[in-house]
């Protein structure tokens, strides 16, 4: 099911194996004694026997390991205007040199020995062809970014120079700083505010190594090279599968039926974390439309949403069982989010299995989609990071809680309406904190997830 507060995907997820005192705990808000929770003693061994479910931090390692490195993914060519957030997967080498000519690099006069000088013809341009060589005792106009002038000395900027009745060019440089030069007349170096052919790089050097990341700047830089395109890894390939009767694609909820939070927002998740999805399909419950849907899926990774528990119309484990797919994770020590899964399906193609509860769902993209897509697409691991918790948080007995903060200078102020089927919390958050089991006091240091749009993440791309 893909609904809040139905079947699968209810909040009973977060009542699993627990009495009703450590239920209704974990709907309360923090105290605001500033006190952690006291250590709950070890369960009955009947309760561990019957909770085993992958730990949080071992379900995405196993995610990041289970895919096919994108180091060894067949390479392609991708258009500039559409490698934001690729990996390179063969070096950016210097197709021309860097600048290819000499330029000036302020707006004034090229000029050709001592001032002062005697200006000459209409002014240089950038993108004009090569203008004729000057002579001693000469200056020509000069825009930033024109071809400099064979023979020319420097370029004195325009607030630098002063032009006489008979347009005769003299140098009005500011004296050296330096003590030392008090008193001195301010020369006009060789070369001053010239680029020189090479400068930055000449032709065949390499600009940046495989495995680059491809940014706003390394666009410019590729383009500046020479480059209409450039060698990366593919983007990794996503479905969508919305499983559920009940949902509604518009209008208000009513007689039962309950609009859909999860079509509207995987995708476009996927997408933020550097995925192509190519499909987003609507399959209620039936179990074969399911089979048919997984069976003839050719994406990199199929995400399915809703359907993960065991009741009378949860189909996602009689139908990888079917198709006899391999199950590395089958539920994980993570609230919200305990009934995700993750299978593969074929050699090169992989299941997730998020529950259907909207903020269940988030747990399940984040603890194990993203893992398996920074994988394919050969995306180093974002390095993990740590901030105080402002408030205290209550855990849960003995499993992983993902709880929306907000950042607020050093701190991370944790957000209410962080129950599985709420999507309020999340919707303002900048990251998700780690709160280990047991939960975390005022003050102590927890892990944070981010939200790729939230740190102007590379992988953000809603088209």
């Amino acid at each position: 099911m893909t609904a809040p507060g139905t079947r699968s995907g209810a909040q009973a997820e977060d009542c699993d194996d627990l009495d009703v005192e450590e239920a209704l705990a974990l709907v309360r808000e923090p105290k605001d004694d500033n006190t952690a929770p006291a250590p709950r003693s070890k369960p009955p061994a009947e309760r561990v026997e019957r909770h085993r479910a992958t730990q949080w931090r071992q379900a995405r390692e196993s995610a990041a390991r289970t895919a096919r490195s994108g180091a060894r993914r067949t390479p392609v060519s991708v258009p500039l205007s559409d490698a934001l957030g690729l990996v390179l997967a063969t070096p950016l080498d210097a197709l021309t040199d860097l600048p290819s000519f000499d330029t000036s690099a302020m707006d004034g006069w090229a000029v050709a020995g001592p001032g002062p000088w005697q200006v000459r013809g209409a002014g240089l341009l950038a993108g004009h062809a090569q203008p004729g060589p000057l002579a001693d005792g000469e200056a020509v106009r000069i825009a930033t970014g024109a071809r400099i002038p064979a023979d020319t000395t420097a370029v004195l900027r325009t607030e630098h120079g002063r032009t006489d009745s008979q347009g005769r060019l003299h140098a009005a440089l500011p004296h050296p700083p330096d003590p030392a030069g008090a008193g001195a007349t301010p020369l006009l170096g060789h070369g001053q505010d010239i680029r020189p052919r090479g400068q930055e790089c000449r032709r065949g050097d390499q600009l940046l190594p495989v495995g680059t990341l491809v940014t706003p700047a390394v666009l410019g830089l590729a383009a500046a090279a020479g480059y209409d395109a450039v060698t990366a890894v593919p983007r990794p390939r996503a479905e969508v599968l919305i499983l559920g009767d009940e949902l509604l694609t518009e209008g208000l909820p009513h007689d039962g039926l309950i609009r859909d939070a999860l079509g509207p927002m995987v995708p476009p998740w996927l997408r933020a974390l550097g995925a192509e999805v190519v499909a987003a399909r609507r399959i209620g419950d039936d179990a074969q439309a399911l089979y048919k849907a997984i069976t003839t899926s050719d994406a990199d990774l199929i995400v399915t949403t809703g359907g993960t528990a065991a009741g009378p119309v949860d189909h996602v484990h009689p139908t990888l069982d079917r198709i006899g797919a391999q199950l590395l994770v089958d539920g994980v020590k993570v609230r919200p989010g305990h009934p995700m899964l993750l299978a593969r399906t074929k050699d090169d193609q992989h299941l997730v299995g998020l529950p259907g509860n909207p903020l269940a769902a988030v747990s399940g993209l984040l603890t194990l989609a993203e893992p398996l897509l920074r994988t394919l697409a050969a995306r180093p691991a974002p390095e993990p990071y740590t901030l105080p918790l402002r408030d205290t948080v209550q855990g849960h007995p003995y499993d992983t809680r993902l709880i929306p903060v907000v950042l607020r200078g050093d701190r991370a102020v944790p957000l209410h309406y962080n129950g599985p089927a709420m999507l309020r919390g999340i919707a303002a958050a900048d990251a998700l904190a780690v709160v280990p089991p047991g939960g975390a006091a005022q003050g102590a240091e927890a892990e944070l997830l981010d939200l790729p749009w939230a740190t102007g993440g590379i992988g953000v791309c809603f088209t």
